[in-house]
């Protein structure tokens, strides 16, 4: 919102200067983005007239002009604007005169003739982009006037930005308000008293989408004068305010807007048939707006039409079949409330953003749009003349949403801000904001007072108590309230010894070269259906896009997701990593569980001299699976199955298990699915229940041996299905005390081996802590562990 300082001096005379006024707005919550002076930079220039003109004798186009400056000889100048013409006023800047960017006028020859000054646009004078000629004032401009004067150009514009929930301020009215309160002054506004009628003309209206527009106001005004100029007062507002001048029937609705807040429109009474229906569109209906793009309309667009076609889309923008323009005689001046419900989104969906559709979608004063409807007949009587028709309102019987009461406590304010104030303070405050106070108390609340406070129907943000209490610290000020450290015992959880924090997790996986990825937990549902195909995943009942559809089942999605992005963008290797929440439906209740998942993809190594690239492999992401099991003592006891997921690959995937429950799962992605989703082969995943790992066992002192270890290697075959691990875990079943290490040093399939089976060389350590061991008692040991495999599992030793 742009407001000229000017203007608001004429609504409250608050004596700040731009600055001060502009943090003490930013301090009340309306925060100050710029301050701009209203033109650029320029001193000497006056109001010219143009005595003659004559056609240059060396150039088509250029034209040699007598212009009178005020002083008491008229200065010859050459001028190349198309829109020249005797008697014309604009501005000249004289010799001495110094334009933008310290451009200063000099006296030059021009194709031979000489020129004296300088005729300006309003480009030239850094008032606007236009450029196509001189910029034209009124007949009645006092020649030889300095034209900053005139103009009133030693102005400057505040842009403030405003929170969607003060619609209230999209206007020079709501920000005086604002001003008014916070500085105490007076408010000075504009009249809007009736407008009495001179002429029974009316335009019959019908309300058939009354829920959406409870509120209907309008009135034909008859023999308005399209061709008059818009007053230059006015276009300057205008300007200054970001809005170009349009004429004045459509001026005065702009200004209108502005002053008040109340969006408005003018129709073309000629172009007007039977009478005004404000309904939902048709399926199929279109309409060529304003703009000259054509809108597609549905039955969830609100329209105004008549009894042959929509006349515009509602709250958002008028269409070219009923526009006003030069030659319009008649109008019909239609000032309306639309719900917000019923505008919000509308323009959007139409590739549009209109200074209506700004205010509408936030919500405009319900009792605004016949106070809007006098003062722009006010001014269209003054401007463009006409004979006015009486009021004509519309609206709902009972018009929901016109203010509400709020019970108040002033004892709250305490106990909220931390800050006195006095009830003459609070009621003084209150009161500039619109409210109405009667004070009284309430026997069931409690002996302290409660007033009853009538809040003003632009302040739809104020519905519950805190509100009041957030607007009376607003305009006290944020920075008188005290700073208060807060006052609690605070006990310092004994943290549990065992069990790992989650930093120490995220280390270990950048130390092995992972980067974390934090990804949403939004994801795409058919990209979570690919990965898990039936599974129920929460549905978002207003997700933010499309491919966000659905809360995540697992963090491979995210992770999915964000290697494809990296892939795209030529990335060769990659190492993600990420901790976050699940959720999966059970029944009626969500089930959240923290989860830790990782991705890697291309070389195991980055690329390096002293070795050739190999790409990782599932043993090379078992490992990193297997350094977060061992931070906190859980590697020896997980066990590894090979199991059947539908995102991994079925021959290179594992389920991981600890004290007989599944934890989670690692392996290659399904081949299919790297087809589906584009991938290259190669990619590899594992997720974890961060939950299960982090719980681990303390580590316990033993005595060391003072006495030698013997180690045994040992060859065996075995069948080639049988896991290494089911090896190992038949060895420490009878817990041999003498067996301190079991090491795997060699796998063999192939010449020498029959079929079906596979060589395993292990390696035993064998110690006592009061002896030193001796052959029988290693051989014993040795042909125990051996009997056992045999038992168990088939096992032989090779030869």
């Amino acid at each position: 919102m742009k407001i000229s300082m000017a203007w608001l001096n004429e609504w409250v005379d608050h004596g700040l200067d731009a600055v001060t006024l502009g943090h003490k707005l930013t301090m009340a919550g309306l925060e100050l983005d710029a301050i701009e002076p209203v033109a650029g930079g320029f001193s000497g220039i006056v109001v010219g007239e143009v005595l003659s003109v004559q056609a240059h004798p060396n150039a088509d186009k250029l034209r040699i002009c007598l212009v009178n400056d005020g002083t008491a000889e008229p200065k010859a100048v050459v001028c190349g604007a198309p829109n020249v013409h005797e008697g014309m006023r604009a501005p000249f800047a004289p010799v001495g005169s110094v334009l933008p960017n310290d451009f200063k006028i000099k006296p030059i020859k021009l194709r031979g003739a000489p020129s004296n000054g300088m005729l300006c646009s309003a480009r030239e004078l850094g008032l606007s982009e236009d450029h196509i000629g001189l910029m034209a004032l009124p007949a009645d401009a006092p020649v030889g006037k300095d034209l900053r004067a005139y103009l009133s150009l030693d102005d400057q514009v505040l842009e403030i930005d405003l929170t969607p929930n003060r619609a209230d301020c999209l206007s020079i009215a709501g920000i005086a308000r604002e001003v008014a309160t916070l500085t105490g002054k007076d408010l000075h506004p504009v009249s809007c008293e009736p407008v009495t009628a001179a002429s029974d003309a009316t335009f019959p209206v019908s309300l058939e989408a009354a829920s959406a527009c409870p509120v209907y106001v309008g009135r034909v005004i008859k023999g308005v004068n399209g061709q008059t100029a818009t007053p230059l007062w006015m276009q300057e507002r205008l300007r200054r305010a970001g809005i170009r001048s349009l004429g004045p029937l459509v001026d005065v609705t702009n200004y209108v807007m502005l002053e008040l807040g109340q969006p408005m429109h003018a129709f073309d009474l000629a172009r007007l048939s039977g009478q005004i229906h404000v309904r939902q569109a048709k399926a199929g209906e279109k309409l060529t707006l304003l703009d000259e793009s054509e809108a597609e309309l549905s039955p969830e667009d609100l329209v105004i039409a008549d009894d042959q076609q929509v006349l515009a889309l509602a709250g958002v923008m008028g269409g070219q079949i009923s526009g006003v323009d030069t030659q319009t005689q008649d109008i019909f001046l239609e000032s309306a409330h639309f719900s917000p419900m019923a505008i919000a989104g509308r323009a959007r969906v139409h590739g549009l953003h209109t200074e209506s559709s700004h205010r509408f979608e936030r919500g405009v004063d319900l009792e605004l749009p016949m106070r809007a409807l006098e003062r722009a007949t006010a001014l269209f009587l003054e401007i463009v003349g006409g004979v006015p028709g009486p009021t004509q309102c519309h609206q709902l019987d009972d018009v929901p949403g016109a203010g509400n009461t709020i019970h108040f406590r002033p004892a709250q304010v305490k106990r909220l801000l931390g800050i006195d104030l006095s009830a003459e303070r609070m009621q003084d405050i209150l009161q500039r904001l619109g409210c109405q106070i009667k004070m009284g108390a309430d026997p069931k609340l409690g002996s302290d007072p409660i007033w009853q406070v009538a809040v003003p129907s632009y302040r739809f943000d104020l519905a519950i108590e805190v509100d009041l209490i957030e607007e009376l610290g607003r305009v006290e000020g944020y920075e008188q309230l005290p700073s208060i450290m807060p006052q609690q015992s605070v006990q310092m959880p004994r943290p549990e010894e065992q069990r790992l924090s989650l930093s120490r997790l995220r280390h270990a996986l950048a130390d092995r070269g992972y980067l974390e990825a934090i990804c949403f937990s939004f994801v795409d549902a058919e990209l979570q259906n690919q990965l898990e195909p039936g599974a129920n995943a929460l549905a978002l009942a207003n997700p933010i896009s499309a491919d966000l559809g659905v809360m995540r089942l697992s963090l491979w999605p995210g992770l999915i997701q964000a290697a494809r992005h990296n892939l795209n963008r030529q990335q060769e290797r990659i190492r993600l990593f990420e901790t976050g929440l699940s959720f999966v439906p059970q029944g009626d209740e969500l089930k959240q569980e923290m989860r830790i998942a990782g991705l890697i993809y291309g070389p195991l190594y980055p690329l390096h001299w002293d070795s050739a690239p190999r790409a990782a492999d599932f043993f090379d992401i078992k490992g990193d699976v297997e350094t977060l099991l061992a931070l906190s003592g859980l590697d020896e006891r997980a066990e590894w199955r090979a199991s059947e997921h539908p995102a991994l690959h079925p021959a290179q995937s594992a389920a991981i298990f600890l004290n007989g429950a599944c934890v989670g799962h690692c392996g290659s992605l399904n081949p299919l699915l790297e087809r589906e989703l584009d991938l290259p082969s190669g990619v590899l995943l594992f997720e974890l229940d961060l939950e299960a790992i982090r719980l681990g066992s303390l580590p316990a002192y033993s005595v060391l041996s003072r006495f030698p270890a013997i180690r045994r290697d040992l060859a065996l075959l075995v069948d080639a299905e049988v896991p290494v691990a089911k090896m190992l875990e038949c060895i420490h079943k009878n817990e041999h005390t003498l067996l301190k290490q079991v090491h795997i040093f060699d796998l063999y399939t192939g010449k020498g081996v029959p079929d079906g089976r596979k060589s395993v060389a292990l390696g035993l350590i064998l110690q006592d802590l009061s002896s030193t061991l001796t052959d029988e008692e290693v051989d014993a040991m040795i042909h125990t562990i051996v009997s056992n495999l045999q038992q168990d599992l088939g096992v032989t030793l090779r030869v």
